[in-house]
């Protein structure tokens, strides 16, 4: 009878739209391709997910709801390539304090120079509605999570969690892990950051400067009694998880 909000209603209450995205071995060999759709897709988080998530996990975010737009931070010079001379909108601002961590709901939006560390997954320009976002993927997107102060500071937040909840380096790994995927690392997985954290202990070991840069830029001055050698090789693990492709995933 032409009700398509009764036939979308149908499609989305079916069990296949609603299936979990986790599957099995015997899934995986019936339908490798889930081209019989034996299992919920999987896709990639959205722009304002990806970012919000990192200050989550890292204990960085700020959850007040409401209030005014906010400047996070931003390259320098980008408006100045799209502004009028005369105009107030040449110069880009960064904001400080909580206003760094806002949701990213809250971070004002100029038209023509969205913020590139969103625009790079996807993020509409808002110069006109959109129905659905592209997804794609390029090695852009890793250098953003791995380099833009936003996920540098959220990996120096994450090893502070990590260097305060654990005994052991394994525990403090265990700890990351758990924070950022919602599950226990495997053996081989606790094997590699723990051997990720012993090496970079030693590479920084001789170099006092790189490592208080690393584990405090621009975060701020690491915790008192916290050995800053040790912070920043628990940064390079916190990075690192911060960028496992698991992270991004919708589930």
């Amino acid at each position: 009878g032409w009700d398509l909000k009764r036939f979308i209603r149908s499609l989305m209450l079916t069990e296949t739209y609603c299936q979990s995205t986790r599957t099995t071995d015997l899934d995986l060999e019936r339908d490798p391709n889930n081209r019989l759709l034996a299992r919920g897709p999987r896709f990639r988080m959205d722009a304002e997910m990806i970012r919000d998530q990192a200050l989550f996990i890292s204990g960085l975010l700020i959850e007040k709801m409401g209030g005014p737009s906010v400047k996070p931070y931003q390259p320098p010079g980008l408006w100045k390539a799209v502004g009028y001379s005369g105009s107030n909108t040449v110069k880009f601002s960064k904001d400080t304090g909580e206003a760094l961590y806002r949701r990213s709901i809250y971070t004002f939006w100029r038209r023509t120079c969205s913020p590139p560390n969103m625009r790079l997954f996807d993020a509409p320009t808002r110069e006109k509605c959109i129905v659905r976002r592209s997804r794609t993927n390029t090695p852009l997107q890793a250098l953003v999570t791995l380099n833009d102060p936003v996920y540098v500071e959220a990996a120096q937040a994450l090893a502070r969690r990590m260097v305060e909840n654990g005994q052991t380096t394994a525990d403090k790994a265990r700890f990351g892990f758990r924070l950022c995927l919602a599950r226990p690392p495997n053996d081989a997985e606790l094997n590699m950051l723990t051997t990720l954290y012993d090496q970079s202990l030693f590479e920084l070991a001789g170099n006092v400067e790189q490592a208080t840069s690393l584990a405090t830029e621009p975060l701020g001055a690491a915790p008192a009694g916290v050995d800053v050698i040790e912070l920043a090789a628990w940064t390079v693990v916190a990075n690192v998880l911060l960028n496992l492709d698991e992270m991004f995933l919708k589930r």
